[in-house]
């Protein structure tokens, strides 16, 4: 059973403003440890070393690293210049470690490369069988091919449109056709006890996402105290519908009483129960929850659509059943473009948008929509940009498996690579952009590297599990060279390593000029009060173990 527990603190806002101050339900399981490796460059293997250009960098860097939290660990470190592939710094470069989130990258860019970058998700409602006036004698199909973005209201939109073409009556089945993908719905290696966090949620080319961080394949919960102590709290339930059950066996305890709420959900079911307490007068509280088959969740929301819109279905809903040649087509809802997904993919790194991306490459590329096909994609498009795939592993799209393994180096070289595809710039501007306060600009790295040369000028991805840690991506040095970084650390038992990561960045940002820091702290070590100011890592107060979106009572 997995339990997702509240938090007392009171959490960062959301983008958009609500009339009731909130906070966010956290989840328990989601408590993991940072691992990290460090690899800074533009490019792989090719490239000419330069020990004495950069012998301040080395010593700056050499001394970031040193760091007796990371002793007994595996570091593995590239810097390189961008444009021409010299290398500035690197250590342990060829070491395999966990990339965590920093698989994203492989993903991403493979998906721009494969799919193109105006590719869109469809979403179709198809009737097969005879008309008769409003009646459709046969069934209705919902048929999807992978959008995560896909929300209640798109739903209710197909809905609309179905009612609008004339039907109002269907004497057969209300079918959900999820055949784009296989009916494998978890990655391989993916923590048992994540299964039912909504950044593990499962995977089906039928989907709904509660809100605009597109999270599919989970429901918000939002519970708000009772009037008085002993009264039950309110749960609200986003979306409605009636896929999920919620039970509510939570009391509201005195004001001055402890916020123990607590939401769980049963293994191969949908029954949530939300426990514990909630003080009179707290602010409401938020829990994100993946859903058992989400198929089956996407043809719920759909089939209360048609219904609010006056369409009547007698038959039953019927889930995983191919569309038949020959049915006509009476609504379509169309994704927004692969470029414009990228934005809240790579900026909250969502795992979901990766394994989607990656079944939905190897239905293009090879007919199959599962993580097989997808991977050889990848694997393709990375060996067409010189990245040595004979050295990585790669066994889903998110690095939510523990069973990645990804050398600083190429995580370097395929950075480097990518800045000549024309759609880089749009692939550079979806990384998360240190101390961008915009949650869709700074993503996983708006509270970090504030007040330090890096601050708007890093973009770069993150990632977190258990032990292991990465931040690898771009940044201009004060020369005004660009510079291509990685970083990856593992096996270390610290709660965080997160400012180490921003003490190496801001040291490449202040490097290339007059006055360069020795320390990559932004100031000069007479200066270095932290209450004066430099880096801000996100992690280091024992709450950041996991990404900074996933971590969703913070909402980074």
């Amino acid at each position: 059973m997995k339990r997702l527990t509240l938090p007392g603190g009171v959490p960062a806002s959301r983008t958009t403003a609500a009339a009731v101050p909130r906070r966010r339900l956290r989840n328990k399981a989601a408590a993991v440890t940072v691992g990290f490796v460090l690899v800074l460059g533009t490019g792989g293997a090719a490239g000419a070393e330069s020990p004495t250009a950069g012998s301040e960098l080395k010593k700056t860097l050499d001394r970031i690293l040193d760091d007796e939290r990371l002793e007994g660990g595996a570091t593995s470190v590239v810097v390189r210049e961008a444009a021409g592939g010299d290398v500035l710094y690197k250590r342990h470069s060829g070491e395999r470690l966990m990339p965590a989130s920093n698989t994203k990258l492989l993903t991403a860019a493979a998906a721009l490369d494969v799919l193109g970058p105006d590719y869109r998700y469809r979403t179709d409602v198809l009737a097969h069988g005879t008309r008769d006036g409003g009646q459709l004698d046969g069934d209705l199909y919902l048929r999807g091919t992978g959008d995560p973005t896909l929300l209640a209201e798109d739903y209710d939109a197909l809905a609309a449109d179905v009612a609008a073409s004339g039907i109002k009556k269907v004497t057969g089945e209300l079918v959900a056709d999820d055949t784009r993908f296989d009916d494998e719905r978890l990655g391989r290696s993916w923590a048992a006890d994540d299964e039912s966090a909504y950044y593990s949620s499962q995977i089906s080319a039928l989907s709904v996402a509660p809100d605009t961080d597109y999270d599919t394949g989970s429901v918000k919960l939002e519970v708000a105290p009772g009037s008085a102590p002993g009264k039950k709290p309110e749960v609200k339930m986003t979306p409605a519908n009636d896929y999920v059950d919620v039970e509510v066996t939570a009391e509201t305890v005195a004001e001055d009483g402890s916020n123990s709420l607590s939401v769980d959900r049963e293994h191969g079911g949908n029954t949530l129960t939300v426990s514990g307490g909630i003080p009179v007068g707290a602010d409401p509280e938020e829990s994100w929850t993946s859903v058992w088959e989400p198929t089956g969740y996407a043809a719920s929301v759909f089939a209360e659509a048609l219904r609010d819109h006056g369409v009547r279905v007698a038959g039953r809903t019927e889930l995983g059943k191919a569309t038949p040649d020959g049915a006509r087509r009476v609504a379509r809802h169309k994704s927004m473009p692969l470029t414009e997904l990228n934005v809240p993919f790579l900026k909250l790194s969502n795992n979901n948008h990766a394994e989607v991306l990656t079944k939905t490459m190897g239905y293009e590329s090879g007919g199959e929509g599962t993580w097989d096909e997808g991977l050889k994609a990848v694997d393709g498009f990375l060996e067409k940009e010189g990245v040595d795939t004979g050295t990585l592993r790669q066994v889903d799209g998110s690095g939510l498996s523990r069973m990645n393994n990804v050398p600083a180096a190429q995580i370097a070289a395929l950075l480097r690579a990518v800045r000549s595809k024309p759609w880089f710039e749009e692939f550079h501007d979806a990384l998360p952009i240190a101390c961008a306060p915009d949650r869709m600009k700074g993503g996983t790295l708006r509270t970090r590297m504030c007040d330090t040369p890096a601050e708007l000028n890093a973009h770069a991805k993150t990632g977190s599990l258990t032990g292991a840690s990465g931040l690898s991506g771009y940044v201009t040095d004060a020369g005004g060279r660009q510079l291509v970084f990685s970083v990856i650390l593992n096996n270390y038992l610290a709660e965080s390593v997160k400012d180490i990561e921003d003490k190496i960045v801001v040291a490449l940002a202040e490097s290339g000029g007059d006055g360069e820091a020795a320390d990559g702290t932004g100031r000069s070590d007479e200066s270095r009060n932290p209450k004066s100011g430099g880096p801000q890592p996100s992690d280091t107060a024992g709450t950041g173990v996991l990404e900074c979106s996933w971590r969703k009572p913070a909402r980074c």
